[in-house]
């Protein structure tokens, strides 16, 4: 069913779309952007396990410490 699901004209196409609705100076400011903004939620992805690996231990603390709180 989607075996040739992706072609080269397919993605030809993507491209030349972009270039018309965009045009061609704002494209590399666009893509600059997209690539700052992948490596912003990439780190924030690796931070955010690495805190999960971190805080497994300390997760019953805390999560004790919120259930006694005030009511």
């Amino acid at each position: 069913m989607l075996r040739n699901a992706l072609e080269p004209w397919h993605i030809l196409v993507v491209v030349l779309v972009m270039v018309l609705l965009f045009g061609s100076r704002k494209l590399p400011d666009t893509a600059r952007a997209l690539g700052k903004s992948m490596r912003i939620l990439k780190s924030e992805a690796k931070a955010m396990k690495d805190g999960a690996d971190a805080g497994a231990g300390a997760g019953a603390d805390t999560k004790a410490a919120t259930v006694d709180g005030p009511r």
